[in-house]
């Protein structure tokens, strides 16, 4: 399967195909001339698939190395890029050559911001190998890092050339990992897809994932893609993709990044979000029971301790959503339809109460 994002100045293909890590030299080649490539990866996706790909992007013509870094949530920082940037001139990258992106959400978002930013910028491909990359941070070409103030608060637009999902590749996820990617899954069925919704109330839970993977991703795609043409740059439409993270990336960083994985928070944002906007009439009268139902289904946690409203307020406002005294908030008014709450900041502390 094959979804096209159709950006007027730089369209590009999420090639959706079981199997396809093993053929992505010839993906490649299909892509970019021959050239200097540099996979960025971590130690543990690196372990299982570099040189694979490394092989077939030299078999392919190209010239490969491989950086490497610790894996997990805590090291998307600017260390870690700096560590990169000094690997590609050591292996003498110029803005002809390209990085390809191999791992999850962190490693896509960091070589992404790397790609983007080293030498003003040399062109990327993805290569996604989690539920959550394949998914959703993948796709649309949002680059960052973290820093103590906030999640992905130093970052960049920069699309990528292609991006390839081998849904196969998930059956090497641990339990947790497979699971924390449905967040964002449930997401978008609740903001944009109600077939998608059906989809996984038709599901027995966390056992049917890897059945139903390649639909799963493929409706998730589908999605992040109609958002990502009409609003590339997050100032409308795009915005509705960010239902459950406002308050799920203040979760993440005051637990400490990697303690609470990004699909655990969105799930804990979401629920969180919608009990309050509820209570104040701003969503269906049950809609938050439904979504805490669908979460815990799958597995998902929608709750999570020790909650500290002030922590999570003080994180808030360094949110990029937040404009000036106002914060853009997502809700869900009914299934399938999202809409913008834009609230004062001090508002926002009724929002984090329990």
């Amino acid at each position: 399967m094959k979804v096209s994002v159709n950006l007027p100045h730089h369209p590009y293909d999420i090639l959706i195909e079981n199997g396809s890590l093993a053929k992505v030299g010839q993906w490649v080649s299909s892509l970019w001339k021959p050239q200097k490539i540099v996979i960025i990866t971590d130690d543990h996706v690196g372990g299982l698939y570099a040189n694979q790909v490394q092989e077939s992007l030299a078999s392919a013509g190209f010239e490969v190395a491989v950086f490497d870094f610790p894996e997990g949530e805590a090291q998307k920082n600017l260390a870690t890029v700096n560590q990169a940037y000094e690997f590609l001139v050591k292996t003498g990258l110029t803005r002809s050559d390209g990085i390809i992106a191999l791992g999850g959400g962190v490693v896509g978002d960091l070589a992404g911001f790397v790609a983007s930013t080293y030498m003003r910028g040399v062109h990327f491909l993805q290569i996604a190998t989690s539920l959550t990359a394949q998914v959703d941070s993948s796709i649309g070409g949002k680059t960052g890092v973290n820093t103590p103030f906030a999640k992905n608060m130093v970052g960049t637009f920069a699309q990528p050339d292609g991006v390839l999902i081998d849904p196969e590749v998930l059956r090497t996820l641990g339990r947790r990992e497979l699971i924390e990617g449905m967040g964002e899954v449930i997401k978008y069925g609740l903001i944009a897809d109600v077939e998608l919704w059906q989809l996984l109330e038709s599901m027995s839970g966390a056992d049917d994932i890897l059945k139903y993977a390649e639909q799963l991703v493929y409706h998730s795609c589908q999605v992040k893609r109609q958002h990502v043409v009409e609003d590339e740059l997050d100032n409308g439409v795009r915005l509705y993709l960010n239902f459950g993270h406002t308050i799920g990336h203040a979760v993440e960083q005051t637990a400490g990044y990697g303690n609470v994985m990004h699909g655990e928070a969105v799930a804990i944002g979401m629920v969180q979000i919608s009990r309050v906007a509820e209570k104040k009439g701003l969503m269906l009268a049950g809609i938050t029971e439904q979504i805490a139902h669908m979460c815990q289904k799958f597995g998902l946690p929608i709750d999570y301790e020790p909650w500290d409203a002030k922590a999570l307020y003080k994180a808030l406002i360094h949110d990029k959503k937040a404009r000036g005294s106002q914060i853009k908030t997502v809700i869900v008014p009914k299934l399938g339809q999202a809409a913008l709450n834009p609230i004062g900041l001090d508002e926002m502390k009724e929002y984090l109460e329990k």
